[in-house]
């Protein structure tokens, strides 16, 4: 018994183990040189500085630049208006296009389904270029119809830019979040709803007393996605940034790392600024579980 024992640990460390190295060298090695490098500086040596530099500890110092930055604060408010407003919108579109795709023929179900998910297989790069030209005057059809029409929104500019990128998130990633809560509509047992049925349930009623209750899982699981996301934004503000006023340098935490890194060279504090951002992801998601765990636990 002892030998097969040792046999099936054997087996399971060797299925194990090439997950095991990929997750260390693509995940734990990364955010643990991140932290190294944020609790270092670099310190110029010799007269003036000339005798070179080399690399010293620094403590906590680059979190408390970081943290007095300005700029980089702002962009942290400014991300988490866009999460307040982006989250709950792509939340909500996301399910309501899975159960209008619930109601349909099975053959209109396919041609819908990748219609909506096609937009996420566009690189977010090429999807921001190409609202760009929509956001442009000069070069948008949207625009120019608008301006016959006597309106002359300024898609582009400081008051309004924020929420022409929610737009292009939403438009890159509400056909993913549907296929996530669709694929939990498929695992909803067919008995339920002929039981609802006979109990007279119409299909209003089945969505909301049936389907959403059942959904909860895929609901939770999106939710979390988009939060992380939404904290992540980077390459649209990136691409939007040359035809825009309204997006600065610091324009989100993301750009603000990015700027520090490679226009700045300092390295060290764009590793805090990482750093920071990814604890802020894990306290809102975590702190969203836990809040929708003790919700469940007080439902039940």
């Amino acid at each position: 018994m002892a030998a097969v024992h040792r046999r099936t640990t054997r087996a399971a460390w060797g299925f194990l183990t090439p997950f095991l190295v990929l997750f260390a060298a693509t995940f734990l090695l990364p955010i643990g040189y991140a932290i190294y490098e944020s609790l270092h500086k670099n310190s110029l040596s010799g007269p003036l500085g000339l005798g070179g530099s080399h690399t010293v500890f620094a403590g906590l110092s680059n979190y408390s630049r970081a943290l007095g930055d300005a700029a980089f604060l702002a962009s942290v408010r400014r991300v988490l208006l866009y999460a307040v407003v982006q989250v709950p919108v792509m939340i909500l579109l996301a399910v309501a296009l899975a159960l209008l795709l619930d109601t349909v023929s099975a053959r209109a179900v396919r041609f819908f389904r990748a219609t909506y998910f096609m937009p996420y297989g566009v690189p977010g790069v090429i999807a921001s270029i190409l609202w760009g030209f929509l956001y442009t005057p000069g070069t948008s059809p949207v625009l120019a119809l608008a301006g016959h029409a006597g309106l002359h929104p300024d898609l582009l500019g400081g008051g309004s830019v924020l929420w022409s990128i929610a737009n292009i998130v939403t438009w890159e990633f509400a056909g993913y979040n549907m296929l996530v809560v669709t694929a939990q509509l498929q695992a909803i047992p067919g008995d339920l709803y002929e039981a609802a049925r006979t109990d007279g349930a119409s299909a209003w009623q089945i969505a909301r007393r049936v389907k959403l209750p059942l959904l909860r899982p895929a609901i939770v699981l999106t939710t979390v996605f988009t939060i992380i996301g939404t904290l992540q934004l980077f390459a649209e503000p990136l691409i939007l940034k040359p035809v825009s006023t309204g997006i600065s340098n610091d324009y989100t935490p993301n750009l603000s790392a990015y700027n520090s890194a490679f226009a700045n060279n300092d390295y060290y504090l764009a590793s805090a600024k990482a750093v920071l951002l990814a604890v802020a992801a894990f306290v809102l998601s975590f702190g969203f579980l836990r809040l929708v765990g003790r919700r469940g636990g007080a439902s039940r």
